[in-house]
């Protein structure tokens, strides 16, 4: 099945943009030849990263701080507040650069050099939290971002983990946008699980074109979705650390759309590095780690049909992991090579 992407009328018609903002979205679809052929079927990927800030995080940075100004919950002058591994908080640094707002975040010290230095070159201000403790721990990076959203005047908390406008972000622009790409061919979408906003945002929309789409979520060894997707139970004694970033969590957020997931796939940290270091070299995409799970996942499962259209959501840009997942040093340290 050969899908012919079109390039979207607002790139072909408009020449330049006003702001960054209006640069969000519209990021192509693109056919994974390779791993098409090795398991039978058709994948494709959203790749997310190509918008500015080089994640999905973007759509919803812009759209929730938009709904908070109409909102009259962030006005000039005010402080944008958010617990974050990385791409929310660029996408957030992003958007307060461009409209004056202070940004504070909250990040867990598993996050790549990188993505710390990015943040801190747009202007945020960065709080490290360990990884390895309890979400309702006051150390945590959760608790740290409500203590300093109380703290200080003018602020507002955007909450990626529960604001339902994360997932809104999505319906109304990736959704959309898979539907239009594939002209309603889609069998499948997959996507690594965290905040749970971009795949159920997504998958809601694309469940209301066609309800037979089936939806993958993709969790990481260590954290607890995909047992409580399937039995209803928050088993903590499951929950461990992990090298992959902005997939997994510690805690339900509310912002996992558990009705609209069909299942779960569980990858580990090794198997998913190599599975986007090998798209790199086979397929010429250079992809997030979380986009090594997907992809991961997608090998995993053993009964794809070669009519099958499957979207892989690729939340972020391969840039942002120099210094761990494509890094030869740090995969030998990790014991994945």
């Amino acid at each position: 099945m050969v899908i012919q992407t079109p390039v979207s009328s607002r790139h072909t018609q408009q020449g330049a943009y006003r702001n960054v903002v209006k640069a969000i979205g519209n990021t192509p679809l693109i056919k994974l030849g390779h791993l098409s052929q090795q398991l039978h079927t058709n994948i494709y990927v959203k790749t997310e990263g190509a918008n500015p800030g080089l994640s999905a995080k973007d759509r919803i940075a812009a759209y929730i701080v938009a709904q908070a100004e109409l909102k009259g919950l962030l006005r000039p002058g005010g402080t944008v507040v958010e617990a974050t591994s990385g791409n929310t908080g660029f996408a957030l640094a992003m958007i307060c650069a461009l409209k004056g707002y202070r940004c504070v975040l909250t990040v867990a010290d598993k996050a790549s050099t990188e993505k710390i230095n990015a943040l801190k070159a747009m202007g945020a201000e960065i709080i490290l939290c360990p990884a390895k403790v309890s979400p309702k721990d006051p150390r945590s990076y959760y608790q740290q971002a409500l203590r300093l959203a109380d703290e200080i005047p003018g602020a507002y908390y955007t909450n990626q983990n529960f604001n339902p406008e994360n997932n809104l972000a999505h319906y109304h622009s990736t959704g959309p946008e898979i539907w239009r790409q594939t002209k309603g061919k889609i069998t499948h979408i997959v996507g690594a699980v965290g905040t749970g906003g971009t795949l159920g945002g997504t998958a809601r929309y694309l469940k209301e074109q066609n309800p037979d789409i089936e939806v993958i979520g993709v969790d990481a060894a260590g954290s607890v979705l995909k047992k409580y997707h399937e039995t209803g139970i928050f088993d903590q004694s499951i929950i461990h650390s992990y090298k992959m970033e902005g997939i997994g969590k510690t805690i339900i957020p509310g912002n996992v759309d558990f009705d609209v997931i069909d299942y779960f796939i569980k990858v580990n940290d090794r198997d998913s590095a190599h599975a986007v270091r090998a798209c790199a070299r086979q397929e010429g995409l250079f992809l997030g780690y979380s986009s090594g799970a997907s992809l991961q996942a997608a090998t995993q499962k053993k009964d794809w049909k070669q009519s099958d259209l499957v979207v892989i959501i690729s939340c972020d840009h391969g840039s942002k992991y120099l210094s761990s997942v494509y890094n030869d040093d740090w995969m030998k340290t990790q014991g994945f090579m």
